[in-house]
């Protein structure tokens, strides 16, 4: 395991352990990003959820971090089925400038992300529709009509609204 890992490992689930410190080394170092971005490929779930978390705060400041990762992003990453990579994820992805082509894939990602059981995964996927939807690539009138109807965003902010 990477050194950098090792402090996002370990300790109590409902914690984010050592993150911010994780965050504040790859800032300053941005080197270790890929060994990050490699602890939500593991198959321990509390390294995934924090280096999520990690990557997300890093990639707030530099959103240009993850253009070499498009690819694992939306075809592995995307695909955890784990509320904490998930909400973590659905902030990431719009915070890439997807090409015409990834665009149906990273808007199916966050379709499905719409109809999760959590409520957080499902609050962040509507944000990310929606910055997505403002795009410059979705600047098109009748793109983003598409973008909002088929998201049904206006029955899904209901209150009380729920998936089944």
């Amino acid at each position: 395991m990477q050194p950098i890992l090792s402090k996002l490992d370990g300790g109590d689930r409902r914690s984010i352990g050592r993150s911010n410190e994780v965050v504040a080394q790859v800032l300053a170092d941005p080197g270790l990003f890929d060994a990050v971005f490699c602890g939500l490929l593991t198959d321990k779930p509390l390294l995934r959820m924090r280096s999520a978390d990690a990557i997300e705060k890093i990639t707030a400041l530099h959103p240009e971090y993850l253009r070499p990762y498009r690819t694992r992003l939306i075809e592995q990453v995307a695909r955890i089925d784990q509320k904490e990579v998930r909400w973590h994820v659905a902030q990431m992805l719009s915070r890439i400038e997807w090409n015409k082509a990834d665009r149906p894939r990273v808007l199916g990602v966050i379709l499905e992300y719409l109809n999760d059981r959590s409520s957080l995964v499902r609050t962040f996927a509507m944000q990310a529709f929606a910055d997505v939807a403002r795009t410059p690539a979705a600047a098109d009138a009748r793109e983003r009509a598409r973008l909002i109807q088929t998201s049904c965003l206006e029955r899904r902010t209901r209150i009380g609204h729920a998936p089944k």
